[in-house]
């Protein structure tokens, strides 16, 4: 399940995800997404605003899509891992990302989807749904 949620994302490369700030939400592009201890995970910088957003309220929702006609919708609660394997990980994966950020530089910030519900939309299938 999460293995296909991987795949969307990578193949899209870009996804926008939805923060809440109060009562305002905001939304950014990101372009990371590892699995790592059989947890998906995204990664940003703790001195950013989406990182205070997340550490007040982890719900959050995702959205990509791949071509003209294809979408997913992603709604969990983001959970920071703070161990520094999971940093490893998500730098090795994305080693674009090392000239600005480092596992032990204290800003690097790395979360988990859990509490999830992706759904995979169309317009020319029907919706299909899956939840870990």
């Amino acid at each position: 399940i999460m293995e296909k949620v991987l795949e969307f994302l990578k193949q899209a490369g870009v996804y926008y995800i939805a923060t809440v700030d109060g009562d305002q939400p905001h939304v950014r592009p990101f372009g990371t997404v590892n699995l790592f201890d059989n947890k998906l995970y995204i990664q940003t910088g703790k001195s950013k605003d989406v990182a205070k957003q997340i550490a007040a309220n982890g719900k959050v929702e995702i959205s990509a899509m791949v071509g003209q006609d294809s979408w997913i919708r992603l709604c969990c609660t983001l959970v920071e891992d703070d161990r520094r394997e999971a940093r490893v990980s998500m730098l090795e994966a994305y080693p674009s990302l090392k000239s600005m950020y480092d596992p032990d530089d204290g800003n690097t910030v790395v979360y988990y989807l859990t509490d999830a519900t992706a759904t995979f939309c169309s317009f020319t299938k029907p919706a299909e749904t899956v939840s870990w």
